[in-house]
């Protein structure tokens, strides 16, 4: 409910936590800052990174109120899925995308499957 209440600011950033073409096609396109503790918004992440930098980098990157969405490499995520589908609040939103080396599996992403819960077949008829 915290993270409802104080909305989502004008110049809010997305965040980015993927692989090493992910980080930079999303750097290219603009998203990168650093904030005044020189804390970047986004994590290049290596076959030597551990899943404790990836849990720690998560939940800075949820606390930050500067920061409105989270994208995550689908493949990555499984890594620290538990910490993902313990995240409910709507901002940040989590979203899961592809990397080149791992196409995106429906079946795995944690908002789709609570999306999947909301709604029967019978709601579209």
């Amino acid at each position: 409910l915290a993270a409802m209440s104080r909305g989502v600011k004008k110049g809010s950033l997305i965040a980015v936590i993927g692989d090493e073409d992910t980080c930079t096609g999303f750097l290219l396109g603009g998203i990168g800052d650093i904030n005044s503790k020189r804390e970047p918004n986004f994590l290049v992440v290596n076959k030597d990174t551990t899943v404790t930098t990836l849990e720690e980098t998560f939940r800075a990157f949820v606390e930050r109120d500067d920061i409105a969405i989270i994208l995550i490499n689908q493949s990555i995520a499984e890594d620290i899925r538990p910490l993902l589908d313990q995240h409910t609040e709507p901002i940040p939103a989590v979203l899961e995308i592809p990397s080149k080396e791992c196409p995106y599996d429906p079946s795995k992403d944690s908002i789709l499957r609570r999306a999947r819960g909301m709604f029967s077949a019978e709601d579209f008829r």
